[in-house]
């Protein structure tokens, strides 16, 4: 049916549809970052097991059951004695302690050290109370009498060499990490050191993935004319597993109204976030631009001045986050990482939400001009100790392969003329796996 057959009120609907469609207000990255974050909602929480935690954030801050080390640590094999004994110590002069204890790594001192005395220690060992200094074994001689020990040293040594205090690490009640910190292999070492066996950790935000076009296959799927496989689902995936997500792959629905908003609805009553790829633009089967706009959701933008991704979308029902990407693997790829990445680690509260930001140098020419922000693809080396950031020779939004390629994303602002080699940059790091 068209729009002349429809009913008056059909047809002034179908209109403002067109307008909306047609006539979009851009707002830049960092307001739509903002819109969003607004809308967040922090995960609920569970407990896991300390070996399970890895990649996990943390729900609450952690604190020092005590002090580390929590006592008086050997820094080395050697002898464990008084420093003043060897004040006359000289190379003409060999002062003689008696040996009075053997103190193995994980034993506790037999015997405490008064003047005159020494005990044997190795690395890591517990200093015997009275002792004030670990010589190393290389600085000293042996000899028995009369079935009795005895140690020399011909130099002096001052106090409190090779001891770890108790506490020069950490002291009781210190913070160990901060809720919100992700947990990798130096966290696990400290809250294992500390006996924190189990973790009050965020659960992992649990994100649909779902892609729209006739023309996608899966994965398994022969190619065909005019067909292509639908990679954009996978690379979502693996992004928001590698912000802290557990994505949920829902296929790729053709481009039907209809079926498009039941994917959408189920989605968004099933899961915590909902990620889409294609259907944002203007053309007439781009169904998730007319669904974002149909009031059934309440729209936050539907265009971005940043390229690629322009036509990026979000949204929010009951709550919950939408975000419809661009079905351009480059755009998709850079909506993800600028809005829905930061979305995920905000939901868990961490610590570090956005990509890191450096300063760099423009590694070559580059020659577009935009009124938009672009976000190029590129990788970063340090040469001479300056950081260079070499933009991708393939950065057209359709283009997927050099996303394999790339560690960073370069600021290039809004600009009427080409910038040189040379010119100062922000990059954007890639978390590189």
């Amino acid at each position: 049916m068209t729009a002349h057959n429809q009913p008056e009120s059909q047809a002034a609907s179908a209109a403002e549809q067109d307008r909306g469609k047609f006539h979009r207000r851009p707002i830049t990255p960092a307001e739509a970052q903002k819109r969003i974050a607004g809308y967040v909602r922090p995960s609920d929480t569970e407990q896991v097991r300390l070996e399970e935690a890895g990649g996990r954030f943390l729900a609450e801050t952690v604190t020092a059951p005590h002090p580390y080390p929590h006592f008086r640590r050997s820094g080395m094999d050697g002898y464990a004695m008084i420093a003043a004994d060897l004040l006359e110590a000289s190379s003409d002069h060999m002062i003689w302690l008696e040996v009075v204890d053997n103190i193995p790594c994980g034993y506790t001192p037999s015997v405490s050290i008064q003047s005159g005395k020494a005990s044997r220690i190795m690395t890591g060992a517990m200093v015997p109370d009275g002792a004030d200094v670990v010589v190393m074994l290389e600085m000293t001689e042996t000899k028995m009498e009369q079935g009795r020990t005895w140690v020399g040293l011909k130099r002096q040594v001052e106090a409190g060499r090779n001891i770890t205090p108790i506490g020069l690490e950490v002291k009781e009640g210190d913070m160990l990490l901060q809720q919100g910190a992700c947990i990798g292999a130096g966290e696990i070492s400290v809250l294992a050191t500390f006996g924190v066996h189990t973790v009050t950790v965020y659960r992992r935000p649990q994100v649909a993935v779902f892609s729209t076009g006739t023309e996608l296959l899966s994965v398994e799927e022969p190619i065909e004319p005019g067909k292509i496989r639908n990679s954009n689902s996978l690379m979502l995936a693996e992004q928001i597993r590698a912000a802290g997500g557990e994505p949920h792959l829902l296929g790729a629905v053709e481009d039907d109204l209809e079926l498009a908003r039941t994917m959408m609805m189920n989605a968004l009553a099933q899961y915590d976030l909902v990620v889409s790829s294609g259907g944002v633009s203007v053309g007439d089967y781009d169904v998730m631009g007319d669904l974002v706009r149909s009031g059934e959701v309440e729209m936050l933008f539907n265009k971005i001045s940043m390229r690629p991704g322009s036509v990026t979308t979000g949204a929010v029902k009951d709550g919950k986050l939408l975000f419809a990407l661009s079905g351009n693997p480059g755009a998709c790829f850079v909506g993800c990482e600028l809005l829905v990445r930061p979305t995920i680690r905000q939901m868990m509260n961490s610590t570090r939400d956005y990509l890191p930001e450096w300063t760099a140098e423009l590694g070559r020419d580059y020659s577009k001009i935009n009124s938009f922000t672009r976000f190029v693809r590129g990788h970063v080396d340090v040469e001479n100790g300056r950081v260079i950031a070499y933009p991708a020779l393939l950065d057209e939004s359709n283009v997927m392969v050099t996303i394999k390629d790339s560690d960073c994303l370069i600021v290039i602002p809004p600009t009427t003329e080409p910038m040189p080699a040379g010119t100062p940059v922000s990059v954007l790091k890639l978390a590189v796996q």
